[in-house]
């Protein structure tokens, strides 16, 4: 079992995103990147912590490849806005590729240049690209939280 963690906006929708893929074995959200130890929701949200809401996926590389989870990620959110999905604003709603390693970390450069290079976006990628930090699960009522309350804005494309 391999895991990646990804931050894309809200996290209710990157986690029903991924979710769905063939090899993703469990997904949990929560928050990295931050300053404050165990933060809450409501100290999240108001983006002073320096968090942002990720989406931890455990995966059978086996079955699905880092490279193609991070092709997902491209394509589940718009990585060329700062601090904004949608209608979500502020830091917490970043996009940043937490790394594992060395190999997650020159994988995700490369995946970065050549996602830059498809000429798909109107504006170069803004998408960070940083060290795995402490996973701060967030409060039970977000986990699988479209499951179990419906669809609704979240921001991911």
């Amino acid at each position: 079992m391999a895991t990646a963690v990804f931050a894309a906006g809200c996290f209710w929708g990157v986690e029903a995103f991924f979710e769905r893929v063939k090899g993703v074995e469990t997904t949990r959200v929560g928050f990295m990147g931050g300053n404050v130890e165990n933060p809450s929701y409501e100290q999240v949200k108001t983006g002073k912590t320096g968090h942002a809401e990720v989406t931890k996926i455990d995966y059978n590389s086996d079955v699905v490849s880092y490279q193609e989870l991070l092709d997902l990620f491209f394509e589940c959110h718009d990585p060329t806005t700062k601090n904004r999905q949608g209608e979500d604003v502020g830091s917490q709603y970043r996009s940043v590729i937490f790394y594992s390693d060395e190999t997650q970390q020159h994988i995700a450069e490369e995946k970065i240049s050549e996602w830059n290079n498809k000429g798909i976006f109107n504006t170069p990628i803004v998408t960070q690209l940083t060290q795995a930090s402490d996973f701060y699960e967030a409060e039970e009522y977000h986990q699988k939280y479209l499951q179990k309350n419906g669809s609704v804005a979240c921001g991911i494309v």
